[in-house]
């Protein structure tokens, strides 16, 4: 028994963080691996530079590392965790970066990223059950390989290989999956009747 490893790459997402938490090696660059791409997306949508996105990516890891123990499921996912770690950097590397008085026509774009309301929460969470139900709605295999590649950020090679399928299948599972939603979200709701 003492030579079964189970891959790493495999392990939940909190099981990751825990190991990250600990001091792994493996398991905390595996955990960075899983992650980088949304923590870098969230930094680069927030400040529009690439070397500080960077910068505050790294951030983000460092106090995912610091803080691994506080993390509670309770209040979101780790990827939901480690993406308002990353917006909150974000937004206060901005507001650090402003000595000079903004211009009127870019305080709209700032407001826009650091206000968040009551209003938008409640939107947002409509519009995130309303993907869920789509998602849900679609094939398995599908909706599998449409959350690999769109939650998980894989390649539609790494998901070949994972399903152990062809890479035209992958393609098409995605590009199939992607349409049945778009059809699905863009449709007008029951009720709406072009209110």
């Amino acid at each position: 028994m003492q030579g079964i490893r189970f891959p790493v790459g495999r392990l939940p997402d909190e099981a990751l963080l825990s190991g990250l938490a600990t001091g792994d090696p493996e398991l905390a660059a595996t955990f960075v691996r899983r992650f980088q791409h949304t923590v870098f997306g969230v930094a680069i949508a927030v400040t529009g530079d690439p070397q500080l996105a960077e910068d505050i990516a790294q951030q983000t890891f460092e106090r995912a590392w610091r803080h691994a123990q506080i993390y509670d499921p309770r209040r979101g996912s780790v990827a939901t965790w480690l993406t308002t770690i990353a917006h909150n950097l974000a937004v206060d590397a901005l507001r650090s970066r402003r000595s000079e008085p903004m211009a009127p026509e870019d305080l709209d774009v700032l407001l826009d990223v650091v206000s968040e309301t009551p209003e938008q929460w409640a939107l947002a969470d409509e519009a995130s059950a309303r993907l869920r139900a789509a998602v849900a709605q679609l094939p398995r295999e599908q909706g599998r390989a449409l959350v690999m590649a769109g939650i998980y950020g894989m390649t539609a090679q790494q998901i070949a290989d994972w399903e152990k399928i062809p890479l035209g299948t992958a393609k098409t599972r995605i590009r199939t999956a992607m349409a049945k939603l778009r059809n699905t979200l863009t449709s007008p709701k029951r009720g709406d009747h072009g209110q």
